[in-house]
């Protein structure tokens, strides 16, 4: 993701801290750009207290009078909406959002992610201003949102669009063992249940289920060799007390 291509607007924030926690947000997920449309007070020392190590974002924020300055050069403005509106505007989920802002980025174009104030949003003048409108999907019990928790979800997927292709699809992809083959699990299954009836646990005339449902409990964890080597210590000397 070009970091560049992307940049997070702000409109009339009243509380500097909220500046610099959004700032925080950003450097986070890879976001650089910042800019902010007549904020109430900036610089404040708030801001840099709360941005912590993403001081720099603040340092190169472009601060301007009117949205229509800070979204001037984007293809694609997404503006944050909490509500329906009597016109209804395209709206979509910020995972969605993030697609589409991502696909815009890769064409070179320019994207603009815009917030309103802390406690009432954008104005319906300021959303008409938008290509698309971006909604965040609370739950109906709680659906307030502190201004820089919604830049980090949204950053979130972003980063997530981004990076997608370089994550894993398989939580042990990486493992440091390889894992037991078939035939080893046929070993461990045929000494596992000997040692089973041996401590008295299978009754090997009345079985049920015992076997096959071990068999599915380890074929849902699949050991490496490993960890079937320590199993299989633990066996033996469990048969090695029972028989002295």
């Amino acid at each position: 993701m070009n970091k560049s291509a992307i940049c997070i607007v702000l409109v009339n924030t009243s509380h500097p801290g909220n500046i610099g926690a959004v700032a925080r947000a950003m450097k986070n997920m890879g976001l650089v750009e910042l800019r902010l449309v007549a904020p109430a007070r900036f610089p404040a020392e708030e801001a840099n207290w709360r941005a912590v190590a993403a001081s720099d974002v603040l340092e190169s924020a472009l601060v301007v009078d009117t949205l229509a300055e800070a979204i001037g050069d984007c293809q694609l403005v997404i503006g944050t909406s909490a509500r329906g509106r009597r016109i209804p505007w395209p709206v979509l989920d910020p995972r969605h959002c993030a697609e589409q802002a991502l696909r815009a980025a890769g064409r070179e174009q320019r994207v603009a992610f815009v917030f309103g104030r802390e406690d009432r949003g954008l104005t319906n003048e300021e959303l008409q201003q938008c290509n698309l409108h971006l909604h965040i999907p609370t739950h109906e019990d709680y659906t307030s949102l502190n201004l820089a928790m919604a830049v980090q979800i949204v950053a979130y997927e972003l980063r997530m669009q981004a990076v997608s292709a370089e994550l894993p699809d398989d939580a042990c992809a990486h493992w440091d063992e390889p894992l037991s083959t078939a035939a080893a699990m046929e070993h461990y299954y045929k000494h596992l249940e000997q040692t089973l009836i041996e401590i008295g646990f299978l009754d090997p005339a009345a079985p049920r289920q015992l076997m096959p449902r071990l068999r599915r409990l380890y074929g849902r964890l699949r050991l490496d060799e490993m960890e079937m080597n320590i199993l299989r210590g633990i066996l033996t000397e469990t048969q090695k007390r029972i028989r002295t």
